[in-house]
């Protein structure tokens, strides 16, 4: 694990990171803010997953979250959005597909599949790399995300009920096998075969029988991408019958970019926080 930078931010350290990874067959980067509480003793770990076209650099430097991960003791980990590198397959004229646009799932189909594992990467060989560099509780986790983050987030957390504690999500595309914003690139990365595109859908994943105990979701009235992409009631709808809770919180005049995720921030730690004390 190579060092890229380290920072002191409210009596902790944030840090940013690359290795070689063997998942996705490139090198990564992520970046781990660490509290000053886990000086003494392990801390729970929080997963922020980024949407589309980010890094780990967008909610690192527009998140807001490191005041109050240093007060609540939290461990945030960043992880990249897909592979990167001059030997990645890309897609120069669709900024949903490529790179920034891993999807959080594990490619199957050729040029994708020789780099594009990051389901596999976020659930395996990065939690590997944390629990061994950092003073980590792992047996207490959280996952939270943006956008594609947030689809990310709520499939991890429905295919991973034991390993995760809490789940919430900023904007979320809850059913990316039937939006046209997404649609495409989980036909390019996972072929033909719908049925494994509903292995990457919390609607698809509710509907099969997967389950979690509750889920938050925020969402701006004002996000241009509500009715493409995004569709939460599609997924209020799914747990219907169900015993998953949901918190759906409707925020007016708020949009898609990192004002609403700032904003909206500090609730989504404080909620997580509590789950995993």
């Amino acid at each position: 694990m190579n060092i890229i930078s380290q920072n002191m931010a409210f009596g902790g350290m944030q840090g940013v990171y690359s290795h070689q990874s063997e998942a996705c067959n490139c090198d990564m980067t992520f970046a781990v803010f660490v509290p000053p509480a886990a000086i003494a003793e392990k801390r729970p770990v929080l997963w922020f997953l980024s949407g589309l076209t980010c890094s780990h650099a967008n909610v690192m430097e527009k998140g807001e979250y490191r005041r109050l991960a240093a007060e609540l003791g939290l461990i945030i980990v960043c992880p990249d959005t897909s592979p990167r590198g001059d030997d990645v397959a890309d897609e120069l004229t669709d900024w949903k597909l490529g790179k920034g646009a891993g999807m959080y799932l594990d490619a199957t189909e050729m040029p994708w599949a020789a780099h594009y594992k990051m389901y596999t990467y976020i659930t395996e060989e990065l939690p590997a790399l944390i629990a061994e560099h950092f003073r980590a509780d792992m047996s207490r986790q959280g996952v939270f995300g943006h956008s594609m983050g947030g689809h990310g987030a709520m499939t991890v957390a429905l295919k991973n009920p034991g390993r995760f504690k809490s789940c919430s999500a900023f904007a979320p595309i809850v059913e990316p096998t039937t939006a046209d914003w997404t649609a495409n690139a989980f036909g390019q990365y996972l072929g033909a075969d719908k049925a494994k595109w509903a292995e990457h859908d919390a609607c698809a994943l509710v509907k099969s029988g997967a389950r979690f105990p509750e889920f938050l979701i925020d969402q701006g009235t004002a996000d241009p991408f509500l009715d493409e992409g995004l569709r939460p009631w599609l997924f209020e709808e799914a747990i219907k019958g169900t015993d998953i809770g949901l918190t759906l919180r409707t925020q007016e005049k708020y949009d898609h970019s990192y004002y609403f995720v700032s904003t909206f921030m500090e609730d989504h730690l404080r909620w997580h926080a509590e789950r995993l004390a």
